[in-house]
């Protein structure tokens, strides 16, 4: 029911689709450059992080398109880079502040994944929290939906999406069925966001989990419930996320993932911002889906913020990982993000 009346809404968008030409495109990029220290290696490491392209263009006064593509180093390819297309979303405002969009979207599940881009300029610290690191949360969906923003006096918003599920492809769905995503968010004061999200699918068997490449054999149905709370004022900073993971089998019944992570900072004399963040990623017993590894990092660190086109950020990372053995990791990074 839900996809015909996406569908419906599709068609109707697409017949009026009658506005005035503006033609304004912008081409922005972001680069990162680095260095760390591996404390129980002592080894000394400097790495390229990510070339960001990010182009918006406003083709009407109703009708916009955003495209975002990432060329990163990959160890499998023949290069060693690849380039990647992360987003390619075409919006038709339809009414007021709600929009109809289609195309390849970063998933609307959390605040991190629906705020920040791939460029690192615009990260609080020097990477994604372990919840998006170790895949628990599907980053990117094809598909089309609807959105709201600044509804209402509490400045309601909403996203509401269908589009090909786990195990596909940007081309085609590998099942009949689709992923469904919803995400609701409300800002009662200034700096404050509250927000509570779900996505649902089915995983055919023998496919790949997006965890860490393990064939997976079994039908999986999957259940992804998340809610966060953002703070962002000119002194302090807070974001805290969680989110719950459920994956069925015929065979073993549900299995729970549960990860976390609270971030604070506090901004000093407008250019510096001290900060530290929490992560835990604690996996079910017997889950089939998901790598299993139990994560527990801490990390802290500054931030110099130049201006709103640098900054810098010195971090120190704590890692422990595993179920039976436990591996721990202490690191030492230096993060030189701009905008270009």
């Amino acid at each position: 029911m839900r996809i015909r009346l996406l569908f419906i809404i599709f068609l109707s968008c697409i017949f009026n689709l009658h506005s005035q030409v503006k033609d304004k495109t912008t081409i922005r990029g972001f680069i990162d450059i680095g260095s760390s220290y591996d404390m129980e290696k002592e080894r000394v490491n400097f790495q390229f992080g990510e070339q960001d392209l990010f182009i918006t263009s406003d083709l009407s006064d109703k009708i916009s398109f955003l495209g975002e593509s990432v060329l990163k180093y990959s160890p499998t390819s023949p290069t060693k880079f690849d380039i990647s297309l992360e987003r390619a979303i075409f919006k038709y405002n339809y009414y007021k502040n709600h929009n109809f969009f289609a195309g390849k979207v970063h998933t609307a599940l959390n605040y991190w994944n629906d705020t920040y881009h791939h460029g690192r300029l615009f990260f609080p610290t020097v990477g994604r929290p372990e919840l998006f690191n170790q895949n628990i949360i599907p980053l990117h969906t094809t598909g089309m939906g609807l959105s709201g923003q600044n509804l209402g006096n509490w400045k309601f918003g909403y996203t509401i999406m269908i589009g090909n599920g786990l195990g596909s492809t940007d081309l085609a769905d590998n099942n009949a069925e689709k992923c469904f995503v919803f995400a609701l968010h409300f800002k009662p004061i200034d700096g404050l966001r509250i927000g509570g999200s779900g996505y649902f699918d089915k995983i055919d068997g023998v496919v790949h989990n997006h965890g860490g490449g393990v064939t997976q054999v079994h039908n999986v149905r999957q259940g992804i419930y998340s809610g966060s709370i953002a703070y962002f004022k000119k002194k302090f900073e807070f974001l805290a996320e969680a989110s719950s993971c459920q994956n069925s089998t015929d065979s073993i019944g549900v299995k729970t993932t549960y990860a976390m992570y609270v971030y604070a900072g506090f901004r000093i004399k407008d250019m510096f911002v001290p900060y530290v963040r929490y992560d835990n990623v604690d996996y079910e017993k017997g889950e089939m889906y998901f790598t299993n590894s139990n994560t527990e990092a801490f990390c802290g660190g500054l931030r110099y913020e130049i201006n709103y086109l640098a900054s810098v950020k010195l971090e120190y990372q704590y890692k422990k990982t595993g179920t039976t053995s436990l591996a721990f990791t202490n690191n030492i990074f230096l993060q030189i993000a701009i905008g270009f």
